[in-house]
């Protein structure tokens, strides 16, 4: 599950700005004081744009939980991006965020498993997708289990999602395929703690 960073979380790291070349002067002092005078308005503007991405192309939030051990913790904070879907399609491992199907209140984060079209099956935990093993390198084997879910070919528009750690997590193992128009965001990366900081895998 995961929820809104609450206020107290640091800010995102800004990008680094290069000054603004300055036109030619003939006195070396003037020119100084142009070249300076532009860090602010440079500070100023790269602020800005990186306030436009975060705001319109990312989503900070917090994950509660821990269904997607190893990869994401408890607490961790997270960029999605909101938009990646509108240009390209949903790819089978992506770690993606969704309204919860049976309550729209509540937020999901899981690895999409099999797209529409697909015949999955589940025997004793190992996955099976078209008739073939599933290699799940990001599937710890202390984190796997012996569950079973019978044939089942993904409905078009749904898509199968399931935690990394499989003995704890809830997924569509239990509450079925999730329609794709719930999705509504990809997690990007980790920017908290800055030891997990990192693209999420």
């Amino acid at each position: 599950m995961i929820s809104k960073p609450t206020p107290q979380q640091p800010a995102a790291d800004q990008a680094n700005v290069v000054p603004a070349g300055s036109s030619h002067t003939e006195n070396p002092q003037v020119g100084k004081l142009s070249r300076s005078g532009s860090w602010p308005r440079d500070i100023l503007g790269s602020l800005a744009i990186s306030l436009f991405i975060i705001l319109f192309l990312y989503q900070p939030v917090r994950v509660e939980g821990t269904s997607m051990l190893p990869h994401l913790e408890d607490q961790d904070r997270l960029f999605i991006n909101k938009f990646v879907y509108h240009f390209e399609s949903i790819q089978r491992g992506d770690v993606v965020v969704f309204l919860y199907p049976p309550d729209h209140t509540k937020s999901y984060i899981k690895r999409v498993i099999a797209l529409p079209g697909d015949k999955l099956r589940i025997d004793r935990g190992a996955v099976y997708l078209n008739g073939r093993k599933l290699k799940e390198g990001y599937v710890p084997a202390r984190f796997r289990d012996g569950r079973s879910v019978a044939a089942i070919t993904i409905p078009k528009g749904e898509c199968w999602v399931m935690g990394d750690h499989r003995n704890i997590s809830s997924d569509s193992r239990d509450f079925g395929p999730v329609p794709i128009s719930l999705i509504y965001g990809k997690a990007a990366f980790v920017y908290w703690p800055v030891g997990q900081a990192g693209v999420v895998r």
